[in-house]
C-alpha cells in the first residue's frame, strides 16, 4: 500500500496514482523535513508508485525496505539519511519499527512518516480510522513519542468531473457515488499528516 493511501486493484491504483498529489506537495515536504535530495533514503514497503518516482526524479538515492522490520537487519547500520514510511508502515508506534529505523539512520538522520490526517473529502469514504483521531492527538503515539507533525493540504486531482465521479463509484461504491454528486470540480481535498523526528542519540533512546 505504500505510495498510495488505500489498497486498490491494480487498475484502480493506476487511476489514483495519476491523480494523487499532482502539485507534488508530499515530495516537497519530504525535502523540507529531510532533506532527501542527494541523500540516501530508505523507503518502506514501496511498490514503485508516484511518490517514489518523485523522490528519484528529485535526486534522492532510494533503497526499498520490506514492511517487516525483522528483515531490516540485512541493511547496514547508519546507511541512510532518512527513513520514510508512507501509510502502510509505522502504523502507530511499534517499538521494533522504531528501533530498526534508529539503527538504519545516520547521526542527524530523519524518520519521516506519512498518514492520512482526515478533516477532508476522503475521510468520509473510509470510516473511523485511528489516523483521523487518536494518532494526531497530543497524547497520541506520534506526538507523545517525540514526533512533530505538519499537515499538508493536498488533493486527488482528475481531468474531468466525470472521471472523478467514475473513480469514486468504482473504488468506494455507494459512498463514492454520494460524494461524487456533491462535487463541483474534479478534485478531492486530502489532508496528509507528515510526522517527523530526528534520529535519537543513544543517550536519549
Amino acid at each position: 500500500m505504500a505510495d498510495l493511501p488505500i489498497d486498490l486493484t491494480p487498475e484502480l491504483a493506476a487511476r489514483l496514482a495519476r491523480a494523487l498529489d499532482v502539485e507534488g506537495k508530499i515530495v516537497a515536504a519530504l525535502e523540507a523535513l529531510g532533506p532527501v535530495v542527494g541523500c540516501d533514503v530508505a523507503l518502506v514497503d514501496t511498490r514503485g508508485g508516484p511518490i517514489r518516482a518523485g523522490l528519484v526524479a528529485a535526486g534522492a538515492r532510494v533503497e526499498d525496505l520490506p514492511l517487516d522490520p525483522a528483515t531490516w537487519s540485512a541493511f547496514p547500520s547508519g546507511g541512510f539519511d532518512a527513513v520514510v514510511g508512507l501509510w502502510s508502515a509505522f502504523r502507530g508506534i511499534n517499538p521494533a519499527e522504531l528501533a530498526g529505523a534508529e539503527r538504519l539512520l545516520r547521526p542527524g538522520g530523519r524518520l519521516l512518516v506519512f498518514h492520512d490526517y482526515g478533516r477532508d473529502d476522503i475521510a468520509g469514504l473510509r470510516g473511523d480510522l485511528p489516523e483521523y483521531g487518536a494518532w494526531s492527538r497530543r497524547n497520541g503515539p506520534f506526538l507523545a513519542g517525540g514526533f512533530r507533525v505538519r499537515v499538508l493540504h493536498c488533493f486527488w486531482t482528475f481531468e474531468t468531473l466525470e472521471e472523478t465521479r467514475a473513480f469514486l463509484a468504482d473504488a468506494f461504491g455507494e459512498a463514492g457515488v454520494a460524494l461524487g454528486e456533491t462535487l463541483k470540480r474534479p478534485r478531492l481535498s486530502w489532508n496528509v499528516g507528515a510526522y517527523h523526528r530526528a534520529r535519537l542519540l543513544p543517550s536519549d533512546a
